[in-house]
Parts: structure tokens; C-alpha cells; sequence
């Protein structure tokens, strides 16, 4: 049987003080309520020495069902960013239910010709996955414009937003490894050791569908891998049936370690009765797979996010809840 071989990783070029980043509808609308909050993250970028622009699809109002536009549209919209050499960043402007409709849309070919940061999670799992499966691009599992820089991160104080705005500036700008991600107290060590891989994952139910379809990872590429994920919505019922799905495909056991997000709006966890505790959850579906697990982890719906560059080194400590970038996100300008 032909192993399939880790990808060589495409890493987008460092960004420079006056570089344009993009915030674009790769998924859901604009609501009219959230304007406030789009522009709002605009100054956060600003302040972060880059230049602002609006794809044309992100008008408040605009929208094709659950939508900014039809399929089609996004990705002629996102390929045209992709192509633009003035253009060094596009960050999405909030999830939604849309990026399975355009996957066989995306030009590959001008992402390998000019790799680019792409920012933001939940739908947004799913670019970056395939992404990653179909060039090693490195995707910025990362905070969303509207939802996250807008109005996430304006609920916590002045000094961790500081905090925020100077970790993704060095990730996005420096072609040097971040190290350790600022831990937070919500840290826990669900089961302790160590473990060091690439950093592979999303939101779960995103990593469930991508492997379904015609883009997935091959399964060596989980050899050693560090898995990540949050999730939203649902009931503790769905997250422990997408973890076994992740069980029976044969995820689980190549894995060398695992880093879970802080769960948001979960029925059926931690509640009356029998309702199972997270971490009574994951290691039951993990069984006797003895990988370190690190919980609540600050990134996902639950609020600001750290960073999670897909496809990059990491080391995971989980008894020390320590979770360091080993390897630059972005590569030399200059190269």
C-alpha cells in the first residue's frame, strides 16, 4: 500500500505595515444590526498597521437564503481576491453554512502561485482544511471580522485586547515561531502528557463533513498530528458521534495528541441526571488511547480566539497546559 506522503507546507507571505487585508462574505450575511460591529473591526486592523477594504459582496442586507450570495458568486468573488496581487489578506466576516457549495470552485492554482493568510473558523474550517489537503496551505483558524474582532474582543479588557491585537500581528508579520500561546485560567489537563505534531482540525462537525468528501486528508496525514476542535449548537449526543465517526475512520488512533476548544451552547452536558461532563465525554469515545488532551482551550464560538495555524508544528504539554507554536505560520517576504 503507497503511503501518502505529508504535504509540503505552502506558507503565505509575511505580511508588511500597510498591507491590504480584505474582509470578505465567504459564508453568511451581513446583518444590517452588525454593521456597527464590521466596523469596528476594521479599526482593529487598522491599529494593527494594515489597510482596510470591503469585498463587494459584504453589504449590509445582502443575501441568497442563508447566504451573502449564491455559491457560485462567493467563490468568483473569492477567487478574484485570491488572483489580486494587491491584496496580501482575507479575513472572513462570519461563519455560516455555505463553503460546502463552493469547493470545487476555488482556484488552486492562484493560491499556489501567491499564497495568502485566510482568516477565520467555524464554515470557515472547511477552506482550510481543504485548502491544506489540496496545496499545504497554512489556513488561520483564527478570530472572524464581524463576530470576533468586532465585538468579541471588545467585551474583554483593554490589556488582553492588547494582548490579542500584538499575537495576531507577530503571527501574521513575523517569519519566526510564535512559541507558547498565552494560556488562559479555563485551561484544564483532561489527560496528561506530551506530545509534539502538525496542527490539524476546525470546528468538529466541519472535520466530520471535509473527510466526507472528495478533498479529505489522507488518513497518514493524521500520523502524529495534533487534533484540534471546538464546537456550537447541538447536544452532547452530536459532538460524542462525530468524535466516533473521527474513531472509526481511523483518526483517533494515529493522533499524538488532542487540544479541545471551550464548548458553546451545548445541550446535555453537565446537567441533570446522567448528562456527562466534556471531559467524561472525550475520553470515553478516546477509551484507552493514551494521548495528552487539553481542554478549554480560548479559541472557537465561545469568544476571542487564539490562533490555531492549520498545518504547523506544535508541542502540546497538557499536564503543564502549554500549547507553543514550534514553527513559523508565514514565510520571509523575501523568499
Amino acid at each position: 500500500m503507497t503511503r501518502a506522503p505529508l504535504p509540503q507546507l505552502l506558507r503565505p507571505r509575511a505580511l508588511a505595515p500597510g498591507d491590504l487585508v480584505v474582509i470578505a462574505s465567504l459564508s453568511g450575511p451581513l446583518q444590517p444590526v452588525y454593521e456597527p460591529d464590521l466596523e469596528q473591526a476594521a479599526v482593529v486592523l487598522g491599529r494593527m498597521g494594515f489597510r482596510v477594504r470591503r469585498a463587494p459582496l459584504l453589504e449590509a442586507g445582502r443575501h441568497h437564503w442563508w447566504s451573502a450570495a449564491p455559491p457560485a458568486e462567493i467563490a468568483e468573488e473569492f477567487n478574484a481576491l485570491l488572483r489580486d496581487p494587491e491584496v496580501r489578506a482575507i479575513i472572513a466576516h462570519d461563519g455560516g453554512m455555505t463553503v460546502l457549495g463552493y469547493l470545487g470552485l476555488i482556484d488552486v492554482e492562484a493560491i499556489t502561485a501567491d499564497p495568502k493568510p485566510i482568516l477565520g473558523y467555524s464554515d470557515i474550517s472547511l477552506l482550510h482544511l481543504v485548502l491544506y489537503a489540496r496545496t499545504g496551505l497554512v489556513g488561520f483558524h483564527a478570530d472572524l471580522a464581524t463576530p470576533g474582532l468586532g465585538k468579541a474582543w471588545q467585551t474583554v479588557t483593554a490589556a488582553r485586547r492588547e494582548e490579542l491585537e500584538q499575537l495576531y500581528s507577530t503571527l501574521l508579520t513575523g517569519a519566526e515561531p510564535i512559541g507558547a500561546l498565552p494560556a488562559g485560567p479555563s485551561w484544564e489537563c483532561w489527560r496528561a502528557g506530551r506530545a509534539e505534531g502538525r496542527l490539524i482540525g476546525g470546528v468538529l462537525n466541519r472535520v466530520v463533513l471535509a473527510q466526507a468528501t472528495r478533498y479529505a486528508l489522507p488518513l497518514e496525514w493524521f500520523n502524529g498530528a495534533v487534533l484540534f476542535w471546538e464546537e456550537m449548537g447541538g447536544h452532547a449526543s452530536h459532538v460524542w458521534s462525530y468524535l466516533q465517526v473521527l474513531r472509526h475512520s481511523g483518526i483517533l488512533d494515529r493522533i499524538s495528541g488532542m487540544v479541545v476548544g471551550v464548548p458553546r451552547e451545548i445541550g446535555g452536558l453537565e446537567g441533570p441526571g446522567a448528562s456527562p461532563t466534556l471531559p467524561e465525554l472525550v475520553l470515553d469515545v478516546l477509551g484507552d488511547r493514551d494521548i495528552p488532551v487539553l481542554g478549554n482551550v480560548e479559541f472557537g464560538h465561545a469568544g476571542p480566539n487564539l490562533p490555531m495555524p492549520v498545518g504547523i508544528r506544535v508541542g502540546l504539554d497538557a499536564q503543564q497546559r502549554t500549547l507553543s507554536l514550534l514553527e513559523p505560520a508565514v514565510s520571509d517576504a523575501d523568499q
